[in-house]
Parts: structure tokens; sequence; C-alpha cells
């Protein structure tokens, strides 16, 4: 049995269009009938991203005495920055989203033809 990325399918067109023709074919896109579900994606793509780029900048921290430190703050930091990085994309983000969401309908609109 094996297990199936969800993620598996993105961007397989845009990718088949670069290789060019390979011994596999992958799996074509699915088109989404729901604009807002492409807009969701980029914008937890966004989130992600910010996170992952805050995450040096805390790990760079020093944090001790009486209230800090330990294998606890070192496990919920990274969930902290995580949601950091949500909510400055929800704030409007780096305008990442923007351009993700565009690159995401346009290669469900080239799957389609």
């Amino acid at each position: 049995m094996t297990a199936t990325n969800p993620l598996s399918s993105f961007g397989t067109a845009a990718l088949n269009a670069a290789t060019g023709p390979s011994q596999r074919s992958l799996p074509a896109l699915r088109p989404t009938s729901d604009p807002a579900a492409a807009d969701r994606a980029a914008r937890e793509f966004e989130g992600m991203m910010i996170g992952q780029m805050l995450q040096p900048m805390f790990k760079s921290l020093k944090t001790g005495g009486m209230f800090g430190g330990g294998h606890a703050e070192e496990t919920f930091r990274d969930l902290l920055v995580d949601e950091y990085g949500k909510k400055v994309a929800e704030a409007g983000g780096l305008g990442i989203a923007a351009m993700v969401r565009r690159e995401i309908l346009k290669a469900q609109e080239a799957a389609r033809s």
C-alpha cells in the first residue's frame, strides 16, 4: 500500500512541460470550481513561509532565568512562531499569497486546456 500525498499532483502540468516527456507521466491537475479554495491554499502557504522565515530569528534569542528555557520552551516556541506567520499572512502578509494564488489558477487553467 502506497501513501498518497494530497499535494502530489500540484504543479504537475508545469513540471511535465518543463521537464519534457518522461518514462512516467505525472497525474494531471484537478481544476477547482472554488477560487476561494485557491485563495485559502495560497494564504496558508504564505503563513507557513513567513513562519519559516521567522524561525532563525527566534532560534537566536537567549532564554533562561526562573521562567524561561527548557525543552518545553524549545517545543512551543516553534509552534508560536508558526502562529506568528499565520497571523502576519492573515493581516495582509508580504504579497506572496497573491502570487501563489495567481500561479495556482494559471496552472489549473493550463491543465483544463
